[in-house]
């Protein structure tokens, strides 16, 4: 029992009750965005360029006073830690503190509930400053660890607030020389080179194109990417994102490309097919720029939460299961081989460096293709795959005789030709727009894309504040957000016009790049994209890259669509991931997510249809046999493609299950952004994310885009 007097004895705190000692202030701004630290991921250590702290400190002996309601604390020796540390596993470290009188406790935490508050939902312990000792003041910090680890500590360069001192060699404003700059921003590009030209390879031979055309396509990605991230970094969110092919575009599309009316084309399907493309991108993009420059993106944002994106950014991965391993099977010596090797590389050599870069986690994509298609190369050279009397240009429906029947499959797709591509692709070529004619529009195929445009926007979101975590000095305001989501529309509108076959917005992969290569500047990402800018008018390069064979491009694509799923899930650290609310959400997304686009996809569908596309190709057609029939075509095709996307479902459960079922935003993990009118009070934010040469001055009135 207490000693002292009832009429002296302070008001009852919350319950459970707090500790009797001075609250930790946060170490970072990650702290104060109503996460515990034990699900957002900065206090584990991990090889993906976590947060971790230092061990937490022997708690004193607690005995319970009923009558005030909180915990004692007995009395012990003082605790000797480098500097304040933050809250672990949602519980305040106990730190040794000797108050003047007996209500100072009770007055600092009163004190400190108003202004953080660490739970989000009023009634949890805010973090407060610690006023140290002289002597802890000015003891050395500790030297960050030269690995994959994140220590936060610190304050920030400009005095405000305590910052996160990360893994990261570069941060964002960060200006290396000449020489780190370019190494850096190339092997930022060549990380994730795999999403940059992998989708054209998918989607050119869908559309009966050739491998000029594939070449030409590849040119203009790389062009158009090179060009849009120098917008985003300059007038966009300004984080250190790449622009380029999202694979949230690759469903729809391969939908749009599969559509009935273009089943019986004959001539160039390619060029009528991406036109259509071309004018469907053109719409959705421009909806997802008013979008954001209006400022919808804003009220939208109080919807969108870790437990929405995580499940919605994992469907995008999972739901190309059927392209992946059945076309890997075509030519299995040589699939399998390239999907261990990239395994091999990203898992059980990561840790090995060389000049201090870890190139086998950082080139898994380059390396794994390379020696996979070297030795495909020497297999076709050696002649195994020639078979007598067979020619593989010869059509399958020509070819008479049963033994070459039989090694076709091997011929088409084990065989590495790779002269004809480089022969025919010219030294020096300027992707211009309307290259392949004006572009058509239809209505029905460009609401789809205004629908996967939102799912885009959904999908930058959680990259936009995952990136901010680790080279920002803070998270972006909703403003800032609205603006980066607004330009990605106009980015995704140029490369509607260019003719890239998807639309362009923020590589979901980059947010993993830039914690596996420790490279979060933004002048060696504008640097990188300057190189990719300038490799797109060198003809050959397209040429080089579309002569990959489609059974090494599938290959990658399963390590590429699995690293995506986890990225997804990668996202509900953030939350309380152990929470049976947010597990039911996100697995009810997840499964439906699955199970009801194999529905529509497999409606009308019988043993014995006879289907004119390659079995990896038939969840794309649903549009001509989905279940919904009504007597307007229009409504048939839209609602039939929607509900068939994987991403759609699993978006549609979790943003109405996640904002309609009861949670704290504790709980929820909910995004907390910068206020504007804080961030317009701080240097550091205004530099990081101000737009520049004095453009933001022209765009005050617009609250809802800048800071």
């Amino acid at each position: 029992m207490s000693s002292s007097h009832h009429q002296n004895r302070p008001k009852p705190g919350p319950w459970p009750p707090a500790p009797d000692s001075a609250a930790v202030p946060p170490s970072s701004w990650a702290k104060r965005t109503g996460f515990r630290p034990k699900f957002s991921g900065e206090t584990n250590a991990s090889d993906s360029g976590q947060i971790t702290l230092t061990s937490k400190p022997k708690e004193p002996e607690t005995k319970p006073d009923i009558e005030s309601g909180r915990s004692q604390i007995t009395p012990g020796p003082p605790l000797v830690t480098a500097s304040a540390q933050p809250v672990v596993n949602g519980d305040s470290e106990k730190v040794q503190a000797t108050p003047s009188n007996k209500d100072q406790p009770v007055k600092r935490r009163r004190e400190s509930d108003k202004g953080l508050n660490v739970n989000g939902d009023g009634n949890g312990v805010a973090a407060a400053a610690v006023v140290q000792s002289e002597t802890n003041q000015q003891r050395p910090r500790r030297e960050t660890r030269n690995d994959d680890v994140v220590v936060v500590d610190g304050m920030d360069d400009d005095g405000f607030g305590p910052r996160q001192q990360t893994h990261i060699k570069y941060e964002l404003r960060d200006t290396p020389g000449l020489v780190p700059i370019g190494l850096y921003g190339i092997q930022h590009y060549l990380s994730i080179l795999g999403s940059l030209i992998l989708i054209p390879l998918v989607m050119v031979p869908a559309m009966g194109g050739t491998q000029e055309d594939t070449s030409m396509v590849v040119s203009t990605v790389l062009f158009v990417s090179g060009v849009t991230t120098l917008l985003h970094t300059s007038f966009g969110s300004r984080l250190p994102l790449i622009q380029g092919p999202s694979f949230v575009f690759l469903a729809p599309a391969l939908a749009i490309i599969n559509s009935p009316e273009f089943q019986g084309l004959n001539g160039n399907n390619f060029k009528h097919i991406m036109k259509e493309l071309q004018g469907a991108i053109i719409i959705g993009s421009a909806f997802q720029a008013i979008f954001g420059y209006s400022g919808m993106m804003s009220l939208f944002l109080r919807l969108i939460n870790p437990v929405v994106v995580a499940p919605t950014i994992a469907a995008v991965g999972l739901s190309f299961y059927s392209y992946g391993f059945p076309l890997v099977g075509t030519c299995i010596e040589i699939g399998v081989v390239q999907i261990l090797l990239v395994i091999l590389f990203s898992l059980y050599l990561r840790k090995i460096s060389v000049l201090g870069h870890r190139i086998f986690l950082i080139y898994v994509v380059p390396l794994g293709l390379a020696i996979t298609w070297a030795a495909a190369f020497l297999l076709t050279e050696a002649g195994v795959y020639n078979y007598k009397g067979c020619d593989v240009n010869v059509p399958v429906s020509n070819i008479i005789s049963d033994h070459c029947r039989k090694h076709v499959s091997r011929m088409q797709h084990c065989r590495v030709d790779t002269h004809h591509a480089l022969k025919s692709s010219p030294w020096f070529r300027f992707p211009y727009p309307l290259q392949w004619g004006t572009p058509v529009f239809n209505w029905k195929m460009a609401l789809v894309m205004c629908v996967v445009s939102i799912i885009a926007s959904v999908d930058s979101v959680g990259s936009y504040h995952a990136s901010s975590l680790l080279v920002a000095s803070r998270p972006p305001t909703p403003g800032v957000l609205s603006r980066g989501i607004g330009l990605e529309g106009l980015s995704s509108v140029l490369a509607g016009l260019w003719g890239t076959g998807t639309g362009s917005t923020t590589l979901t992969e980059n947010v993993h790049t830039i914690a596996v290569t420790k490279m979060g500047s933004r002048r060696a990402v504008e640097f990188g994209a300057c190189v990719l800018v300038v490799l797109s008018l060198v003809g050959k390069v397209g040429g080089f890259i579309a002569s990959i064979p489609e059974v090494m491009v599938a290959a990658l694509l399963c390590f590429m669509w699995g690293m995506l799923a986890a990225l997804g899930l990668s996202n509900l650290r953030y939350s309380e991931a152990g929470s049976s609310r947010n597990i039911i959400i996100v697995g009810l997304s997840l499964f439906f997510s699955l199970s009801i686009p194999s529905y529509f996809q497999q409606y009308g569908i019988s043993p014995n249809t006879n289907l004119s596309v390659p079995s990896y190709f038939q969840p794309y057609i649903v549009a001509s046999h989905g279940p919904i029939r009504t007597k307007y075509g229009g409504v048939n095709y839209v609602m039939n493609t929607l509900l068939s996307l994987n991403m759609v479902i699993a978006f549609l459960f979790a943003v109405i299950l996640d904002n309609t079922v009861p949670g704290s935003r504790q709980e929820r993990g909910v995004y907390e952004w910068s206020e504007a009118e804080a961030a317009r009070r701080e240097p550091a934010v205004t530099k990081d994310y101000e737009l520049p040469y004095r453009i933001g001055r022209a765009f005050r009135w617009v609250k809802w885009v800048g800071l």
